[in-house]
C-alpha cells in the first residue's frame, strides 16, 4: 500500500510522463550523436531540458563529455560537486507551478526551543465593548442606528417610552416646585427675622420645611440619574417641552461600531436586557491555550505571532499581557492573553488560528517549517527561489533543534533569506522525477 508521500510522487510522475516520453526520443538522438561524433544542430530540445519537462542546466553536456574522455565523474571532486549542484536545480513552467501550489516565505530569526506554539482564538477587547440597554422597562419607539454603523460617545442609538420614567420625572417636577416654594418662604422669614418682625420659632419652622423640600428634590434628581439622565437632561425636564415625560433616549457610552441590535419598534425591553452592543475593534484580544509543560517559559510582555485559518497568508504580531494562575482541569492547559493592534480591522472576533509565543529574546538561527526541510541523496536540503520565475535550487543545510512546528537551520540558510515554506516535498518529487527521466535516456 502506498503511503501519502509515495502517492504524491506517483501523481507527479503521472503528470510528467507525457513530457518524459516525448523527450526520450530527443535524448536518444543526443546519445547517438555523441557516440558517432556527429552532433546535429537541429531536431533536438533546447540545451539543459530533461525528459520530465524540467530544465537542468548543462546536465547532458557534462555527462557526454565524461563518456567521450573515458573518465568517470568521481575522478575530480570539484567537477563532481559542480555537477551535483547542477543536478539540484529545477525550472518549472507556469502550469507546473500552479499544480504544485508552492509558497515562498522569509526565514525568521529565533530559536525553535524558545517558541511556544498553541491554538488561539480572537476576541473583542473586553475594555472596548459596551452592552447598552435601558435601566428600566421601556417600549421601543425608534431605532436610530443600525448594524455596522459607527457612533460617537453620547450619540442616540434608540428612542424609548417608559411609564416608570414618566412617573419619576413627574415626581421630580413636584419636588422641585415644593423646594422652590419652601426656599422662598425661608428667605422671607430670614428677612423678617432680621427686622425683628417674626419670631425665632417661625424662622426655624420655615428652615425645616426648606431642608425637607430640598432633600426630596435631591432624591428625585438622584433617581433620574440612576435611569441614565445627566444634569442637562434633568434641567430640560424642569424647563418642559413638547416631548412627553415618558420619552427616553438610549445613548452610546463609548465610540465604536454597532455589533449587535436586537431592537425593533414596539418591542418592550426590560432593565436586565442589553439589546445593543457597541465595539471598538482597533485592538483585539487573543486567547491562547498553552500546554502545561510550557508554563515555566511563559510570562507577560512576550512577542506573539498569530496566523488564522481565514487569512493564511497574513501574520499578525502582538504581546502577551496576562497568564492565568490556574490550569483547566479537563484539558490541562493554561490560558494566556495577548493584545493585538487591529487598525485595519482584519482580525475578527471568533477567528481561530495558531499562536507562536517567542519566549527567548535571543535570536540566533534561521527558522523554517519542518516540512520545508527535505532529504535528497542523504542530504538535508531546503529549496530557495532562483533569479527567474519558476527557478528553484536545493540548498544543503544543517538542522538544529525542532519545536513549535519549526526547525533551526544552523548552516546553509540565514535569517531573512527567501525559502519555499509550502510545497518542498512536491519540488523534491519533481526533481527526483526529472532525474529518473534523464537517467533512462542514457
Amino acid at each position: 500500500m502506498l503511503n501519502i508521500d509515495g502517492l504524491k510522487v506517483f501523481c507527479l510522475l503521472a503528470v510528467l510522463a507525457p513530457l518524459a516520453a516525448c523527450n526520450q526520443l530527443s535524448g536518444g538522438d543526443s546519445a547517438s550523436a555523441a557516440e558517432t561524433g556527429k552532433q546535429s544542430t537541429s531536431g533536438h530540445q533546447d540545451e539543459g531540458e530533461d525528459h520530465s519537462g524540467f530544465k537542468h542546466k548543462g546536465e547532458h553536456e557534462g555527462e557526454h563529455a565524461g563518456q567521450s574522455s573515458g573518465d568517470s565523474h568521481d575522478e575530480e571532486g570539484g567537477e563532481h560537486d559542480e555537477h551535483a549542484a547542477d543536478k539540484r536545480r529545477i525550472h518549472l513552467t507556469e502550469a507546473q507551478r500552479k499544480q504544485l501550489s508552492l509558497k515562498i516565505g522569509t526565514a525568521e530569526a529565533g530559536s525553535a526551543t524558545a517558541v511556544v506554539q498553541a491554538p488561539a482564538t480572537v476576541r473583542f477587547d473586553g475594555d472596548r465593548v459596551a452592552k447598552v440597554g435601558p435601566r428600566l422597562e421601556a417600549k421601543v419607539v425608534e431605532v436610530t442606528r443600525d448594524l455596522g454603523e459607527t457612533v460617537e460617545a453620547g450619540e442616540t442609538v434608540a428612542v424609548l417610552d417608559s411609564v416608570e420614567l414618566g412617573r419619576a420625572k413627574a415626581r421630580y417636577l413636584t419636588t422641585q416646585a415644593r423646594f422652590s416654594a419652601a426656599l422662598a418662604e425661608y428667605q422671607r422669614d430670614q428677612k423678617l427675622a432680621r427686622q425683628e418682625i417674626t419670631s425665632e420659632a417661625e424662622l426655624l419652622e420655615s428652615r425645616a420645611a426648606y431642608l425637607q423640600a430640598k432633600a426630596e428634590r435631591d432624591a428625585t434628581r438622584a433617581e433620574l440619574r440612576l435611569y441614565g439622565l445627566d444634569d442637562d437632561d434633568i434641567e430640560s425636564v424642569a424647563v418642559g417641552g413638547e416631548q412627553p415625560l415618558s420619552r427616553y433616549q438610549l445613548t452610546a457610552p463609548v465610540a465604536g461600531t454597532i455589533q449587535r441590535r436586537d431592537l425593533v419598534p414596539g418591542q418592550t425591553v426590560s432593565a436586565q436586557q442589553t439589546p445593543i452592543h457597541i465595539v471598538n475593534n482597533e485592538r483585539m484580544w487573543v486567547m491562547i491555550e498553552a500546554f502545561e509543560r510550557d508554563l515555566p517559559r511563559l510570562s507577560v510582555d512576550q512577542q506573539v505571532q498569530l496566523q488564522v485559518r481565514a487569512l493564511p497568508d497574513q501574520t499578525f504580531t502582538g504581546k502577551t499581557d496576562w497568564v492565568s494562575r490556574e490550569l483547566d482541569e479537563q484539558s490541562r492547559t493554561v490560558r494566556v492573553r495577548a493584545v493585538f493592534p487591529n487598525a485595519d480591522g482584519a482580525l475578527r472576533a471568533g477567528m481561530f488560528g495558531t499562536a507562536r509565543v517567542q519566549t527567548d529574546a535571543e535570536q540566533r538561527f534561521a527558522l523554517v517549517p519542518v516540512d520545508a526541510v527535505q532529504t535528497v541523496e542523504d542530504d538535508e536540503v531546503v529549496f530557495v527561489p532562483g533569479d527567474e520565475d519558476g527557478a528553484f535550487r536545493a540548498v544543503t543545510v544543517t538542522t538544529g533543534d525542532e519545536g513549535g512546528g519549526q526547525v533551526e537551520i544552523r548552516s546553509g540558510l540565514a535569517p531573512g533569506n527567501k525559502v519555499v515554506t509550502v510545497g518542498a516535498f512536491d519540488l523534491k518529487s519533481a526533481l527526483t522525477a526529472s532525474g529518473r527521466s534523464a537517467a533512462h535516456s542514457h
